[in-house]
């Protein structure tokens, strides 16, 4: 699709209407510069139709391109991991005394930080809903991680494979509602989601090519709209 387009039409208004109807956007997602004026008309040009040109420039959406970012890996030494891990264990042993019988926890590297798993079939209450209350442990667990530890310590937390099952999930709800919205034509905006999960949706539709996804409202209620590409 063109990112920049010139449109004409009688009057400075009916080309900016006719030039959005083309992009398939609304107003507040160009740019635009009259080149030619109604009013300025010479005298001898009276009697010529009237033409305005207009030119529009999409504009860039940064927010979204920032959203899909990935992650920057913190580096930490081996020192600072091995202070990291047992600041984990000392509070993971704390609290598992008050977890249901026979959980356990792992803690090891990972690409982007810190893992820790937690298993156990009885957990439900420690993943919340849409995982809530695990997100905010997962908060919790990089705060303790990082007692004594200048660099800011990222801990990926999951409990009983729910991350990977919650991606699968995702992935699943972006392919139905992107057939949805080519057979209606029609946007479609999902429900509220964590940025780690909207981060999911976007990546899945990001080459698709009749598609595109926008995040909108502001956090904890931040959400996706799925909608058919500006062509």
């Amino acid at each position: 699709m063109e990112k920049t387009i010139i449109s004409e039409g009688r009057t400075t208004n009916e080309a900016i209407e006719k030039g959005l109807k083309q992009l398939r956007v609304s107003k507040d997602k160009v740019e635009i510069k009259v080149l030619e004026n109604e009013e300025k008309r010479s005298f001898f040009s009276i009697l010529a139709p009237r033409v305005v040109k207009v030119e529009m420039k999409l504009k860039e959406d940064k927010k979204e391109k920032k959203e899909i970012r990935p992650k920057k890996v913190i580096e930490l030494t081996e020192e600072e991991k091995q202070k990291a891990k047992e600041n984990i264990k000392k509070f993971m042993d704390e609290i598992l005394v008050q977890l249901p019988e026979n959980t356990v926890y792992n803690v090891s590297d990972g690409e982007l930080g810190i893992n820790v798993e937690i298993t156990n079939s009885n957990l439900g209450f420690l993943i919340g809903y849409r995982g809530e209350t695990l997100y905010a442990m997962q908060n919790i667990l990089s705060a303790i991680a990082g007692k004594g530890i200048e660099k800011k310590v990222r801990v990926i937390l999951d409990i009983e494979g729910y991350k990977e099952k919650r991606e699968r999930t995702l992935e699943e709800l972006a392919e139905k509602v992107a057939k949805t919205v080519i057979r209606t034509r029609k946007p479609i905006k999902l429900e509220p989601m964590q940025a780690y999960e909207r981060k999911i949706i976007h990546s899945k539709l990001q080459q698709n090519d009749k598609v595109e996804t926008e995040s909108i409202g502001e956090e904890p209620n931040r959400r996706i709209i799925i909608k058919l590409k500006n062509k």
